[in-house]
């Protein structure tokens, strides 16, 4: 059966873990600091230089790798219709490692976050055709076109993190985690990146279902 969704350029499934380890789980802030420590700088917003190995300056930032990023992959499709296949493939990797640490972070996996295995958090973004696949000028709308996704996440997002703090009782108790429950966090990070996609990492033109599934 095919639906919007599993066709959808944008993709994200986790694998539910039978068992967790009520240790790690406790201690789970503490323990994922590092990780969080990495993806700070990675994603990191201010004033920052850019650096080659040996030293020299090569460049200032003022709105870190993700927004300049998105302004980058936004002129070249107005510009230039292309999209960098390097560019991509760093957006694609740069997203893997957030969910993981994300996954992570809200007890969906004991896992600690890799910066190269895919572990139990399988993530998939399309590579799109630009002259065939994207409209050259909808970069500059899709933010505004995206605030009815926005303004319903704002809601998802605080309640997955309720549902976190439930969860992470019933772990400590049961060294489970309940599976609706985790059906539903999964749901919100699949609908979250699906918006990304669409308005930050500008990959399809297809609008985001509002749909967790």
């Amino acid at each position: 059966m095919t639906t919007q969704t599993k066709s959808y350029p944008a993709s994200l499934t986790i694998d539910y873990p039978e068992s967790l380890d009520r240790l790690t789980t406790f201690f789970r802030i503490i323990w994922a600091i590092p990780a969080l420590i990495i993806l700070s700088l990675l994603t990191a917003t201010g004033s920052e230089n850019v650096m080659h190995e040996a030293g020299k300056k090569m460049a200032e930032s003022s709105g870190g790798i993700v927004s300049g990023l998105f302004v980058a992959t936004a002129l070249m499709i107005l510009f230039r219709q292309r999209y960098p296949r390097w560019w991509f493939d760093f957006a694609l990797e740069l997203n893997r490692f957030s969910t993981r640490v994300g996954a992570y972070l809200f007890f969906l996996t004991d896992r600690y976050p890799s910066t190269v295995e895919q572990q139990s958090v399988h993530l998939e973004l399309a590579y799109p055709d630009v002259k065939q696949d994207l409209n050259k000028w909808l970069p500059l709308v899709k933010w505004l076109l995206a605030v009815p996704h926005y303004i319903i996440l704002v809601f998802l997002i605080l309640g997955a993190l309720a549902v976190s703090i439930f969860a992470w009782f019933a772990i400590l108790f049961t060294g489970r985690y309940p599976k609706e429950l985790f059906d539903f966090v999964v749901g919100v990070g699949r609908w979250q990146l699906r918006v990304n996609a669409y308005a930050l990492l500008l990959v399809t033109d297809e609008y985001p279902p509002f749909s967790l599934k």
